[in-house]
């Protein structure tokens, strides 16, 4: 038995040749096998340990792609109704712009000469006679210019014309 274990011995390793700069003061024990004697395997640890400790990593993954899932699905919400909005607010402007030509129109073709006098005539307004006018000269003094004639009266304008 001495010879088997003395084979499993290996040969002593010498000494450094140079020493090392804070070297200890005691000389290390030297190491050797027992025989007969085993080193004990490590434990290996059961899957259920394995498990537990994957677990919290687990639902962490879950978690946060329960919470990506949900912050999308809130997302793609909220730019849904953005984007229905903002087609509400330009049929509201394409309406309007609408209504502004309509109205603009209705201006233009209001000012036309023969629907102001229409407009007037509706209104009993009668058109005016010749104008006189009153020149201011440089002394201060003011002269008239033409002859004033006063407008007619309703009856006479649908009369006369």
């Amino acid at each position: 038995m001495t010879s088997r274990a003395t084979a499993r011995v290996p040969a002593r390793v010498p000494a450094r040749a140079t020493p090392r700069t804070g070297a200890r003061s005691m000389p290390r024990p030297e190491l050797r096998l027992v025989p007969g004697v085993t080193a004990p395997r490590p434990r290996r640890r059961p899957k259920s340990l394995l498990r537990n400790r994957r677990a919290p990593f687990v639902l962490l993954v879950v978690a946060l792609l329960v919470g990506t899932t949900l912050g999308l699905l809130v997302l793609n919400t909220v730019i849904a109704v953005d984007s229905l909005r903002a087609t509400q607010l330009r049929a509201e402007n394409a309406e309007r712009a609408q209504e502004l030509q309509r109205l603009e129109q209705q201006v233009v073709s209001g000012s036309t000469p023969a629907e102001v006098a229409r407009a007037a005539a509706a209104a009993g307004l009668v058109p005016a006679g010749t104008a006189g006018y009153l020149v201011i000269e440089p002394d201060g003094t003011s002269v008239l210019r033409g002859t004033p004639e006063p407008a007619g009266t309703p009856g006479d304008d649908a009369a006369g014309g």
